[in-house]
């Protein structure tokens, strides 16, 4: 894992998760999948491996394992405070922790510190596919080649991520070919506005949807897209997988 850095987290503040019942529910299965974390004194290259110990909500603590190394933990405690990163399901955790303290813990000694109120939930969506929703479908409005004057096709998408989108073409409006790229494409994102990019056609899928729905699926890549539409497109797919952690979580 790479060293954090105090621009990264300004960076990664879209992806940032201030729910005290997510953050509580992210922790317990850090600690559940028995995941490493690691903690690094800030400034310095001074870090250790450890794990998430307990997590108690009414006393409102988490419990760390402490380093074998006596003189490493005099430092992590005399820090104030420590920067931890780990990993849950393939996606990277982030979180300060402050106040920590040394206890007694089962046979032994372990630290102490109190539930961070935020943590940084971040994925590699250059890779990560969300699919979109299918009550409020996000649509992308395409030029109709070699017809200035024609209305643009409007397509819903079956996902998208920070490289580009799959398109739905059931009637098999667009053309298939693979390369061909489609200029001043608009896709319109709910309550975040218009991405304006071109899109390459990278590969064409005949698939089944629910209820045996015939349809076709067009993967297409970004072409030179702006860092701003860009940006727009990370913070709608933060939203997207915040709700859906929601529902799974029992929270709406």
């Amino acid at each position: 894992m790479q060293a954090i850095s105090k621009m990264d987290m300004e960076n990664w503040h879209d992806y940032e998760v201030t729910s005290r019942r997510e953050i509580i529910a992210l922790m317990r299965r850090i600690s559940e999948q028995r995941q490493l974390v690691r903690m690094i004194v800030p400034g310095t290259p001074d870090s250790c491996i450890t794990s998430l110990l307990e997590i108690d909500q009414d006393s409102n603590t988490l419990t760390f394992d402490r380093s074998v190394d006596a003189e490493q933990n005099r430092r992590i405690l005399a820090a104030g405070g420590i920067e931890c990163e780990t990993m849950l399901d393939k996606v990277r955790i982030l979180f300060s922790v402050r106040s920590l303290r040394e206890i007694a813990y089962e046979n032994g000694t372990a630290l102490q510190a109190p539930i961070p109120e935020t943590l940084i939930r971040l994925q590699r969506r250059e890779y990560y596919r969300i699919p979109t929703p299918l009550s409020n479908p996000v649509r992308v409005l395409l030029p109709v080649p070699g017809d200035a004057g024609a209305p643009s096709l409007s397509l819903p998408l079956a996902d998208l991520s920070c490289g580009g989108i799959a398109i739905l073409d059931n009637k098999r409006q667009l053309d298939n070919q693979i390369g061909l790229v489609l200029p001043d494409c608009r896709i319109e994102l709910p309550e975040f506005g218009t991405v304006t990019t071109a899109l390459q056609i990278r590969n064409s899928v005949d698939m089944t949807l629910l209820h045996n729905k015939p349809n076709h699926r067009l993967g297409c890549q970004y072409v030179d897209i702006s860092q701003g539409n860009l940006a727009k497109v990370q913070r709608f797919i933060t939203k997207l997988e915040r709700e859906q952690n929601a529902r799974i979580a029992g929270l709406v």
